[in-house]
């Protein structure tokens, strides 16, 4: 009879969520795939853009994986597997094209972030960090958040959004493991995960070097403008300018995500008491730096200021950012800092929906049927006023840089709207910049960013309650873009209108 109990104790209870939301996927896909031919997009110009079978399938393919990462019917990175599987069998993409996106240099870089953000852990440096901040902080819940944030947030201005999470979440864990709730989710948890990917995506617009988006956006605004720059009627967009014109809206939304995370994350204890003594007690515990710790830190410090200076330097311009970062990698095992064990804890399901993420990003592009959506979708604001046009051109980039590469996203749309401006008297400048703030923040699902995929590692939330709380945030991001365009940007001397 025992036997029996047991045995039916181990029959796990039938999950209709799970198989609902794999059975909509699939049939989502297959409406689309095998649905009659579609028509072309046509531009203002008259330009035809045909969607073919393989277009049609990478939407498809889009619409399943998108529907099975938000309601995680499986493992985010199984799914990202799904991914690659389905492009070879559907004859979509050739199978050595989509699985080998798996080891896009994009995909390396936030294995080499996950690698720091180890080597930070097992060294000592992040509990040392932590105990730092929260004694500079204090013991009430609402400044552990905003110095967390602020932290996070001016990190990315000297260094890329990636690894500044991989960076900042171990500190993070040291933090939360003081509240005292193990390992159980709470609403401290949740806003203080979810703000960090939050704030690590509005910091990183700041500047050039937060991520690669923006250099991407600057080098299509140049190859289309080149004359209007030469003589001196459109703005020349440097390092500089840049970051005075991002820096308002970056940090207005690090301030704004703060009061969201406080509201909708109230945490459950205004203080913890005691914290600052606690934090000053075990600080001093930890004695003098180590071998390992000051090693580490000279290791991280050396590629991330390399990575910096390549913004700078004409020579180091040429050489990848991966293989910088991943130098970091090479040197942690030479020193003996990390060693097989670690190796073999790397969270594979943050790599693989990375890989995933890449992989349908380059099949929507290289298919054309991104450029199809970017197209069908700007010339419904053809004859909008440019206000409108405007929005419209950030709420199409905020919607595909949720779902691939915020670089691609850029790339899609940019040199469309670039098209589309004149004819509304919209001024070139304030598109890029509106459409390089809606990139920079994909807060509605966890493929949109790396910040957004190592908070989830936390497993204080679900990558649905991360779509359903990124609604508002990303409302609240539109409304800041408007305020940016409407008023804020041309008190900066941006040019909104042309003649």
């Amino acid at each position: 009879m025992n036997s029996n109990m047991e045995h039916n104790s181990d029959i796990k209870p039938f999950e209709w969520k799970k198989y609902l939301f794999l059975t909509i996927g699939i049939l989502l896909f297959a409406v689309v795939y095998y649905s009659p031919p579609w028509a072309d997009a046509v531009d203002p110009m008259g330009q035809h853009f045909p969607l073919s079978k393989e277009s049609k399938g990478a939407l498809a393919l889009f619409l399943l994986a998108g529907t099975w990462w938000v309601f995680e019917v499986l493992p985010i990175g199984v799914t990202s597997i799904t991914i690659g599987v389905v492009q070879a069998l559907f004859l979509i993409r050739p199978a050595k094209a989509a699985f080998n996106d798996f080891m896009d240099p994009s995909v390396m870089f936030i294995f080499a972030s996950l690698m720091i953000g180890m080597v930070f852990t097992k060294t000592g440096l992040t509990k040392r960090l932590a105990y730092k901040m929260l004694i500079i902080v204090g013991e009430k819940t609402s400044m552990i958040y905003l110095g967390c944030f602020v932290v996070t947030a001016a990190l990315t201005h000297i260094m890329a959004h990636t690894a500044v999470a991989a960076t900042i979440y171990p500190l993070l864990l040291s933090i939360y493991a003081l509240y005292n709730e193990g390992d159980n989710p709470t609403k401290f948890g949740k806003g203080l995960f979810i703000g960090m990917a939050y704030v690590a995506g509005a910091g990183s617009v700041i500047t050039l070097l937060g991520a690669a988006r923006g250099a991407v956006a600057i080098g299509f605004y140049n190859e289309m403008l080149a004359e209007g720059i030469k003589n001196g009627s459109v703005m020349d967009i440097s390092f500089l300018t840049l970051t005075y014109f991002m820096a308002p809206v970056g940090w207005l939304m690090v301030f704004l995500i703060w009061g969201y995370v406080m509201i909708v994350f109230k945490p459950e204890k205004k203080t913890i008491p005691g914290l600052r003594e606690k934090a000053t007690l075990l600080n001093s515990q930890l004695g003098n730096l180590t071998r390992n710790e000051i090693l580490a830190a000279v290791i991280v410090g050396a590629c991330i200021l390399t990575l910096s200076l390549r913004s700078f330097i004409p020579a180091l311009e040429p050489i990848d950012k991966t293989a910088i970062i991943l130098i970091s990698t090479l040197l942690f095992f030479i020193t003996g800092i990390m060693d097989l064990e670690d190796l073999e804890s790397i969270p594979l399901n943050i790599v693989f929906l990375f890989a995933g993420a890449m992989s349908i990003g380059i099949c929507l592009w290289e298919t054309g049927a991104a450029k199809w959506l970017a197209v069908n979708w700007l010339v419904l604001f053809k004859s909008a006023p440019g206000f409108v046009f405007i929005l419209g051109i950030a709420f199409f980039v905020l919607v595909m840089t949720n779902f691939i590469m915020n670089v691609a996203a850029i790339a899609i749309s940019l040199p469309v709207a670039l098209v589309i401006a004149p004819y509304l008297h919209v001024a070139p400048e304030v598109i890029t910049f509106a459409s390089l703030v809606a990139a920079g923040m994909p807060f509605l699902l966890l493929v949109g960013a790396a910040p957004n995929a190592i908070a989830y590692d936390s497993k204080q939330f679900s990558a649905g309650e991360f779509f359903m709380y990124g609604v508002p945030a990303s409302l609240i991001l539109m409304v800041v873009i408007g305020l940016a365009v409407w008023l804020i940007w041309p008190l900066m001397g941006m040019p909104v209108t042309t003649n």
